[in-house]
């Protein structure tokens, strides 16, 4: 396995964390590891994994190309001028794949700082409180790669400690989620507030949350202790989210697009988010071309057919309820020009053809002169509160049906969408049990709600993946002209190809089915067949949710 050694220090305030880290040219690992102050900048190195390799980086935007790109609504724009991101936009990466390559290396090198600090403080010269906050910190990052991983690549090795993993084969599954558990586990156990600011640092609530959301994927991961365990995983992931809810520490923004305003970073909504100070290229993936109507990097994928064969153009945007402040806040059909003006005093606006993913783009920073740069610090969001209300309202339709309980927190999130304060008051906008009569009644809305949701935060392949329907809905939900990616998604696609460098250093390693040519015998064979789509006939006048 290959590794790269390298620390980061960071820029320290009295008020906040800034974790964008200048690099370390040299450093004594066996000397370092002695104060506080040390370890804290071995940390930040931890963090500083998250957004290293510029354009490449993980949570720059590599997880959105992932995630989002490799699904039915979003496809790579005429101005794409790289064929790694075609391949993924057309469901046809390759083990050569320079982000399928950089996913793996700068995951394992993440993992390897989590692990030299792990073992350095435990063997250092520290109180039992300080080897509580800097261990635990590192085994919430440590998780969060292993969990990336796990649901990428499937079957991955579990390294714990510096040097080693050479020659290592693949654990299954099951040993990848126990340890990300344990991992979490011990980080859960971090004290609520640090001596100094926290901001932007992971937490005890960064650590519960992760877990409800492990939790929940794992029992839908077809293993012995996943889906064979899956009452006790649901379970878990319901006690987890009743944590973060029962603390009352966390509350869904009134303005939807809060989460990702620049002067709101790490608000009242966030569990966690990765920290970004003009290196977030995915604004200028969503925004490079500005104020034209010449295509970016992403961008909406084309219309699936209505019954009467008609073109529905866009339905990703256009399948939003108007009123749902969740269209606008995802979605930007037109903004405001700076520095212009109507003759009424009115700002002046440009109306997009096809309208453009919102939330990485910066208004209060963007200029006609330099759009393509805005967003470039907005942070990523990678835990927040509304998904841990949907987990627990996914977990408990899962385990007992469409309760008042399942409900009520996938209303709450409906709510806001609506406008709808407090949300914990009944609206005229709710699912209603007359609506939503059964679990796959539930299993739609939920599904619509997701998506409504979370568009471009990196979930959506994620979640196609766990409900097992990723082909079904590329296929059917995808560009009605027979667009590549509808044509080549299969059940390889459950899962990315491991990185072809890797498979030469190790051979040990083994490639995942469907990438070396062969043709029969996947292990995702007939997963879809008992799993419907909610994202399918969204339009339909036979969706059980029409109208709603």
């Amino acid at each position: 396995m290959k590794y790269i050694y390298f620390l980061a220090a960071l820029g320290l305030t009295t008020s906040c964390v800034d974790l964008d880290q200048d690099p370390i040219s040299s450093i004594d690992v066996n000397s370092f590891y002695s104060t506080n102050e040390e370890v804290e900048t071995a940390v930040n190195g931890i963090y500083q994994i998250f957004t290293h390799g510029g354009f490449y980086g993980l949570y720059n935007n590599h997880t959105v190309y992932f995630d989002d790109l490799s699904t039915e609504y979003m496809k790579a724009g005429a101005n794409t001028n790289s064929a790694h991101i075609r391949e993924i936009g057309n469901c046809a990466v390759q083990p050569n794949n320079q982000f399928v390559i950089d996913s793996w290396e700068w995951s394992y090198t993440g993992i390897n700082r989590a692990n030299i600090v792990i073992d350095k403080v435990q063997n250092g010269p520290f109180t039992d409180e300080e080897k509580l906050r800097w261990q635990g910190e590192a085994k919430i990052l440590r998780a969060i790669h292993y969990f990336n991983l796990v649901r990428w690549y499937g079957d991955v090795p579990v390294v714990l400690h510096d040097g080693d993993g050479e020659g290592q084969a693949r654990d299954n599954v099951d040993v990848v989620y126990q340890q990300i558990v344990k991992d979490l586990e011990d980080g859960s156990h971090l004290p609520e507030v640090f001596a100094g600011s926290t901001e932007g640092r992971a937490t005890r609530y960064t650590a519960l949350g992760i877990l409800s959301k492990v939790y929940l994927t794992w029992a839908q991961t077809a293993s012995p202790l996943g889906e064979g365990n899956a009452a006790y995983n649901y379970q878990q992931a319901i006690a987890y989210a009743d944590q973060i809810i029962d603390s009352k520490k966390f509350a869904l923004e009134e303005h939807f697009l809060n989460n990702w305003a620049v002067n709101n970073k790490n608000g009242k909504e966030s569990l966690f988010q990765v920290q970004h100070n003009r290196d977030n290229v995915s604004g200028h993936c969503t925004f490079a071309m500005g104020f034209s109507n010449s295509e970016p990097v992403l961008i909406l994928q084309n219309g699936i057919k209505k019954d009467d064969g008609s073109s529905f153009v866009y339905p990703a945007y256009e399948r939003i309820d108007a009123r749902d402040q969740r269209k606008d806040g995802s979605f930007a059909k037109s903004l405001p020009l700076p520095g212009t003006y109507e003759e009424d005093g009115t700002q002046s606006r440009f109306t997009y053809n096809v309208p453009l993913f919102r939330k990485y783009i910066d208004t209060i920073n963007y200029t006609l002169a330099a759009p393509n740069s805005a967003g470039y610090s907005t942070n990523s969001t990678y835990l927040r509160y509304a998904e841990i209300l949907l987990i627990k309202a996914e977990a408990e339709n899962e385990l007992n049906g469409p309760t008042a309980t399942a409900l009520e927190y996938i209303n709450q999130v409906r709510r806001r969408a609506y406008r709808h304060f407090p949300v914990t008051a009944p609206s005229a906008d709710d699912y209603t049990p007359a609506q939503l009569t059964d679990k796959e009644h539930f299993r739609w809305a939920l599904q619509r709600e997701r998506f409504n949701e979370f568009v471009a935060e990196g979930q959506h392949w994620f979640d196609l993946v766990r409900w097992r329907i990723l082909v079904k809905t590329v296929r059917e939900g995808g560009d009605v002209s027979g667009s590549l990616k509808a044509t080549n998604v299969g059940y390889k696609n459950y899962l990315f190809p491991l990185p072809q460098p890797q498979l030469t250093l190790n051979k040990n390693l083994t490639q995942n089915w469907g990438y070396s040519c062969e043709t029969s015998g996947s292990p995702f064979d007939g997963v879809e067949e008992q799993h419907t789509s909610a994202l399918i006939g969204w339009t339909s006048v036979d969706s059980p949710l029409q109208g709603y």
